[in-house]
């Protein structure tokens, strides 16, 4: 077994004790639930500065550990801040776990380099708020499943395990709109980097390929969910689909597009 692998190993492991959180009958934000967060995002970090310590990897599996590390340590900031965020840990946690998993499968691919020195500023710009947008709406999204998951058990009048330890559907709602508000800031830096970056290399302002389309149409999309909230008070199922819907173009703009060029034709 390799190091790369034997530490991409370590870095699931780190995130499996935070999605077993839910077990516990008595789940509070004490030491026991700070150390295993910070566990938990520790790993995946560990693991990511490993890899880009020689320099920026383009490929896939870099691609998913650069995103679950991202969202632990956004999600580690969140659960601080709010009041009930940390309640989607063991949610999160299990999808952080699916993601790491997927990223080990896929790290036996080659996965090319990107020397950084030699590159224009735009492109670290760019990876940085990508990497950060992209972070901030897949939890964005687990607090929209986390929101369908309750009001089925309201629906159902019946609690699950996991059920009695995620937020209510207020709170959901309430950590949707703001996740997507940040991000739709940060979506737009993202969209201006890029612009800058794909001028100073072609001196073209924009390219229509499937990255930008669908990047653009996520970012309409994030748009058209906070106006819809404003406006009309969207909420509750209707509103986690459409932020369900914004990850799933964020997803194929981002890690789907390296899927196709790294697996597929890879």
């Amino acid at each position: 077994m390799t190091d790369g692998l034997v530490l991409n190993v370590s870095a699931v492991l780190a995130l499996v004790p935070a999605s077993l959180l839910g077990l516990r009958k008595d789940l509070r934000r004490d030491t026991l639930y700070w150390l295993l967060l910070a566990v938990a995002a520790l790993g995946p970090f560990t693991a990511v500065v490993a890899v880009l310590s020689c320099g920026w990897h383009t490929g896939l599996a870099t691609s998913l550990w650069a995103t679950i590390a991202a969202s632990m340590i956004l999600f580690s900031i969140i659960s601080v801040l709010t009041r009930e965020a940390w309640r989607l840990t063991p949610l999160f946690s299990a999808y952080m776990v699916i993601l790491g998993v997927l990223a080990i499968v896929w790290s036996h691919g080659q996965d090319p380099q990107h020397a950084m020195g030699s590159s224009s500023p735009w492109i670290s710009l760019h990876i940085v708020v990508s990497v950060a947008t992209y972070g901030l709406v897949t939890i964005a999204a687990v607090a929209a499943l986390a929101a369908v998951i309750q009001e089925r058990a309201l629906k159902a009048k019946r609690q699950t395990p996991l059920s009695r330890t995620l937020p209510s559907v207020a709170d959901c709602d309430s950590l949707i709109v703001g996740l997507l508000a940040v991000s739709e800031i940060i979506l737009a830096l993202g969209l201006l980097s890029g612009m800058a970056l794909q001028f100073s290399e072609t001196h073209e302002v924009l390219v229509y390929n499937h990255k930008s389309i669908l990047t653009i149409t996520a970012f309409a999309v994030i748009g058209g969910v906070l106006i819809a909230h404003f406006k009309s008070g969207l909420r509750g199922r209707k509103a986690a689909r459409m932020v369900l819907l914004a990850y799933l173009l964020l997803t194929l703009g981002y890690p789907g597009v390296k899927f196709v060029s790294d697996v597929i034709l890879g």
